[in-house]
């Protein structure tokens, strides 16, 4: 099986920086996609940041410009250099991983970690 260890999170004030990491561990095959997600307060789930296998990379527009996206396929982890933070950043973020595995050799399926909190908060 696979599994996600996310940590890096924790209190800054606005215009601080902060750094999440992520590492995905198993019986992983090949790795399509790795990236970040954050739920607000009574909001939706979504999409901060993506890197996939060929280098590419997606970013929300409120974060474009503050937020960069690292992976390392060798060491399978992921990394999202968070500055210029702002109090609506203030979520738990989430870590996913498009990937096959042994549990789907076949079609790639997607992983998640179980979250860290970030609040941004003066």
């Amino acid at each position: 099986q696979v599994q996600l260890v996310e940590s890096g999170g924790g209190l800054v004030q606005p215009g601080g920086s902060l750094r999440l990491s992520c590492a995905a561990s198993g019986s992983i095959f090949n790795i399509y996609t790795m990236g970040w997600y954050r739920q607000g307060p009574e909001k939706q789930r979504e999409l901060v940041a993506t890197v996939s296998s060929d280098g590419s990379t997606k970013y929300a527009d409120s974060v474009k410009g503050r937020f960069t996206i690292t992976s390392d396929n060798t060491k399978n982890t992921v990394s999202l250099q968070m500055n210029s933070l702002k109090p609506e950043d203030t979520a738990v973020y989430y870590c996913s991983v498009k990937a096959t595995s042994i549990i789907s050799t076949s079609f790639p399926y997607d992983y998640w970690g179980q979250g860290t909190q970030v609040t941004v908060s003066s």
